[in-house]
Order: structure tokens, then C-alpha cells, then sequence
């Protein structure tokens, strides 16, 4: 009888202390009210930086014309090596170029009453690309190139090496452009600016160089094609949202 009574009395502690302390270990958290959003203001600011560049990029072409594709591929290879080696005398160790495209593709001509076009000849052309950090050399490039052959120039660009440097310059101003805008904006609305809630910079930018493109150029004897490079532009943009009072 003691002993049953014992059993019933263990069962019934259990019962009563067990099942709070499993509660107590099984606790769920308990979430208070949702917050809501920070009261913001949101400005964009733009800095831009100019430096004077330090590299010359240029884009040549030769291209040549003939009745069949083989007399078009031929005469244009002479030509291509022509200029390359002219450029290439002018340039020495102070540059580098490179291929950058070739291409051979027929000429079509279609009358009144003909029912489809007609081959009447080949073109082939092929581009060379040209990069050197002696920006006066840029002139003497293209009037050697022009000597040897080549009756396109593409493109005239100017650019920097290194733009880190003058990248970062132009987003401490674009930084100090967001903060005058929401220190006005701020004040005309009559609140108080907190701390930055958000910053971002706009990091695909690239900068504006001075160019030229799709120049076609009639070389005249014993006359150097002047060339006089731009200051290159280097732009950043900077968003900032400040936490207001």
C-alpha cells in the first residue's frame, strides 16, 4: 500500500513540475509591434574631375576593293602589312597594336526589274588598334599610316592609364555635392538631419575622353596632321539618405 501510494505521489510531481519546466524549455519568442521605416531624406550629388591624359588611342583600317573575293583578300593583305610596318616604325617600344577586326564581304547592286541583287565585286577590310603613351607621337601615327595605305580612321581617342586617382577626387566631390543638397533640403522642409542612413557611388562610369570618330582624312604632302588632345572628364555619383529628427 506504501508503495503504490509512493508511485502516485512521483507520477503526480511529475504532472505538476514536468510540465512547466518542458514549457519553459520549449519557450516560443514573442515579437513586439513591427517598426516602422526611418523618416529619410534621399539626395544624388555629382562631382566631375578634368585631368590632362596620358594615352593616345587610335583606330586604322584598310580596306580594298576588287571583282573577286580572292583579288579583294590579296590586294588588301599587302596593304595591311604596309601599314602595320609604317606605324609600327613610328611607334617602336613606345606603344603597342594589335588586330582588331577583319572582315570580307561581297558588293550587291539590284537595277529597276531585277528580280534579286547581283554581286558586282568584294570588300575587305581590316582594323588595326593602336595605343601608346607618347601623346605627340598621335599625328605623326596617323600621317604614317595614311602614307602607307591606310584610307580610314576610325577613331581618335584620349584617356588615362590610371583613373583611381582622379576618380576618387571626383567622388569626394560628388559626396560634398549630396551633403550641401540635403543640408538645403533639410532646412527648407524645417527638420534636422541624423546620421547617413545609406551610401552608395555609382561605380560604371567611365570617363569622357576628347574624340573623334569616323574621320576620313586626305593626306597632303609634307604637312603634319595636327593633333591637340582635350582634358579627359571624370565623373562619380554619390546618393546619400540621411535618417531625419
Amino acid at each position: 500500500m506504501e508503495k503504490r501510494l509512493a508511485a502516485v505521489i512521483a507520477l503526480a510531481s511529475v504532472m505538476i513540475f514536468g510540465g512547466p519546466l518542458l514549457a519553459r524549455a520549449q519557450a516560443v519568442p514573442v515579437f513586439g509591434p513591427p517598426q516602422p521605416p526611418p523618416h529619410t531624406i534621399e539626395v544624388v550629388g555629382r562631382g566631375e574631375v578634368r585631368v590632362t591624359p596620358d594615352l593616345a588611342l587610335l583606330d586604322f583600317a584598310v580596306e580594298t576593293h576588287a571583282h573577286t573575293a580572292d583579288q579583294a583578300a590579296r590586294g588588301n593583305a599587302t596593304l595591311a602589312q604596309k601599314v602595320k610596318q609604317a606605324i609600327q616604325s613610328k611607334l617602336g617600344d613606345k606603344g603597342k597594336m594589335w588586330t582588331v577586326g577583319y572582315n570580307l564581304f561581297p558588293d550587291y547592286s539590284q537595277r529597276p526589274g531585277e528580280l534579286a541583287p547581283k554581286i558586282i565585286g568584294y570588300r575587305a577590310t581590316n582594323s588595326v588598334h593602336v595605343e601608346t603613351g607618347a601623346i605627340d607621337l598621335a599625328g605623326t601615327l596617323i600621317d604614317a599610316a595614311i602614307a602607307a595605305g591606310a584610307n580610314r580612321v576610325d577613331s581618335i581617342n584620349f584617356g588615362l592609364r590610371d583613373e583611381s586617382k582622379a576618380r576618387n577626387e571626383a567622388i569626394v566631390k560628388a559626396s560634398k555635392d549630396a551633403q550641401a543638397q540635403a543640408q538645403t533640403l533639410a532646412s527648407a522642409l524645417g527638420v534636422k538631419l541624423k546620421a547617413v542612413f545609406r551610401a552608395t557611388t555609382e561605380g560604371g562610369e567611365r570617363p569622357i575622353p576628347m574624340m573623334a570618330r569616323g574621320v576620313s582624312f586626305a593626306a597632303a604632302p609634307n604637312v603634319p596632321t595636327p593633333i591637340q588632345p582635350s582634358e579627359v572628364t571624370v565623373p562619380a555619383t554619390v546618393s546619400l539618405a540621411y535618417e531625419i529628427e
